[in-house]
């Protein structure tokens, strides 16, 4: 799914590490539930029918991603933050991070699991 949408695969697995630990029936206090924590309106905006279907929900997941990478110029910690808070928050907050202390611990912890995943890919030759 992140090689359909031209999205590094291992920024996918740092955001699903994040999100859900990969646990396909995850579901947040906010509603946001499957791989992706994809919120309702997400997943209907991206023609996700069965957010519990993994598949499915990385699909939907990835491509909402790639849409905000696009909105935010590739800057990634702004997409991130528009991932957990929703990217009115983030243009809302003037294309910064919002003040929120999810988000703002979220988005290192993320390009954390990046890095280090990255690094690791690096180091096996891969």
């Amino acid at each position: 799914a992140a090689r359909a949408a031209n999205v590094d695969p291992v920024l996918i697995h740092a955001v699903i590490s994040a999100e859900s630990a990969y646990d396909p029936s995850a579901r947040s206090p906010a509603g946001a539930r499957g791989l992706m924590q994809l919120m309702p309106g997400t997943a209907e905006r991206y023609g996700v029918s069965d957010v519990w279907n993994p598949l499915a929900n990385l699909r939907g997941g990835v491509r909402y991603l790639k849409d905000l990478l696009a909105l935010f110029k590739d800057n990634v910690s702004l997409a991130l933050a528009a991932y957990n808070a929703g990217e009115g928050a983030v243009i809302g907050a003037g294309h910064r991070i919002p003040p929120y202390p999810e988000t703002r611990a979220y988005v290192p912890k993320v390009l954390q699991l990046w890095e280090s995943t990255r690094a690791r890919v690096v180091a096996s030759g891969q």
